[in-house]
């Protein structure tokens, strides 16, 4: 994984009760293209990208890179989760740090998936890289994401401004290496 040590990537295919976390293919564009053009899923993350850009612009495989995880359910993308390290962010707690990052598709909101997915992610992510804290940064007014990062353990380091916002920024303690 990117900058995470000599982690084998991409893993196995992690499979949670409802859903399978595998690496980017190319049948998963249009899902890609589909979260990024999003008003919905980034109304705290800047806006959305315009949809005949993101056209011309997004490879034949998305995100294809160690750390992208695209989430699958019953054979169809509905998000991607990124596990990689923290270099170069804006809060020195972060830097050097595990950091996780998410996207859905809005259909599929309030299904508890994110939970499910996040969950299984930071499994294997403890699995691999034992004692590894992890770190996650959203805004404060986006509600979902400051459940879910309570949900998967996440406590607060530091609140910051960003962006023109207010910015939350969490952490997962590090699992204890089994032994």
């Amino acid at each position: 994984m990117d900058d995470l040590g000599h982690v084998p990537w991409p893993p196995e295919p992690l499979r949670t009760e409802r859903l399978v976390l595998r690496e980017p293919e190319m049948r998963d564009r249009p899902a890609f293209i589909e979260l990024l053009a999003s008003s919905e899923v980034h109304t705290y993350l800047g806006g959305p990208r315009p949809r005949d850009e993101l056209e011309r612009e997004t490879p034949e495989v998305p995100e294809r890179w160690p750390g992208s995880l695209v989430v699958d359910l019953a054979g169809t993308m509905i998000g991607h989760i990124l596990l990689r390290r923290a270099a170069g962010h804006r809060r020195p707690a972060a830097e050097g740090k595990a950091d996780l990052g998410y996207l859905f598709l809005p259909h599929v909101w309030g299904a508890g998936y994110a939970t499910e997915a996040c969950t299984a992610a930071l499994g294997w992510f403890d699995g691999v890289l034992p004692g590894e804290p992890v770190v996650l940064a959203t805004q404060t007014a986006n509600v979902g994401s400051m459940r879910l990062a309570a949900r998967l353990g996440f406590t607060e380091v530091e609140r910051f401004e960003a962006w023109g916002a207010e910015q939350w920024l969490g952490m997962r303690p590090p699992a204890r290496p089994a032994g």
